[in-house]
């Protein structure tokens, strides 16, 4: 079987090909090189380029690489800016799995992106605020300049050892805010493990980004 180095698949996928089923082979290729030991710093080319489907593929393989590719963080606030909504939805999931305390910048801006017009990024960010751990929250609000996030990620950090009103996420799961109701589902979903009756609650409302990750999200904890 011909094998390839991780040279030859950036190549690869630096060339354009138009056929979708080569690129992402040529991506988990590449992703299986950079578990091998391929240098991580290499993936800048990719993330640099002009060509957007090499941009996102850059952006899905610091995703899977989590914090393995930690050292390229100081990526992150260009690809959250992108203009491709794949490339936004994978640079947040990166942040999730390999920012820290020292990274404040980048998480305040992911917290940003609640106020997302796309519900694609909006549902990924959703996902950001469920699972981000309560260093990355308080991280980013220290740099938070948009007043009503900073205080909806202070409650949303807060709820991890003060127990929050059930009628007050409730109402801001049904509001006319969309950036509150992305908080207050995400307060259920990290109150879910202890009691999943907001996190049944928040499956059943209107706004289609809160409903489906909730019942995603149901669905993992009764496998």
């Amino acid at each position: 079987m011909q094998t390839h180095t991780g040279d030859d698949l950036m190549a690869r996928i630096l060339a354009r090909p138009a056929d979708d089923e080569v690129l992402g082979q040529a991506a988990n290729d590449l992703l299986n090189e950079l578990f091998g030991g391929y240098p991580v710093e290499n993936l800048r080319t990719l993330l640099h380029s002009r060509d957007d489907d090499a941009v996102q593929t850059g952006a899905w393989l610091l995703a899977e690489l989590g914090e393995q590719a930690a050292p390229l963080l100081d990526e992150v606030p260009g690809l959250l800016a992108h203009p491709r909504r794949q490339v936004r939805f994978f640079a947040v999931e990166f942040v999730l799995l390999a920012a820290d305390e020292r990274h404040a910048g980048i998480i305040a801006q992911a917290l940003t992106l609640s106020r997302a017009s796309d519900t694609a990024i909006r549902w990924k960010v959703l996902h950001f605020l469920a699972m981000a751990s309560t260093e990355q929250l308080t991280a980013g609000l220290s740099r938070l300049a948009d007043p009503e996030i900073g205080r909806l990620t202070a409650a949303l950090a807060a709820s991890d050892t003060d127990d929050p009103d059930p009628g007050e996420v409730v109402a801001g799961m049904e509001g006319d805010d969309p950036v509150v109701r992305l908080f207050a589902a995400a307060i259920a979903a990290r109150m879910a493990e202890d009691d999943p009756a907001l996190l049944r609650h928040a499956a059943r409302v209107r706004d289609e980004e809160i409903s489906s990750f909730a019942q995603w999200q149901l669905s993992r904890f009764e496998e």
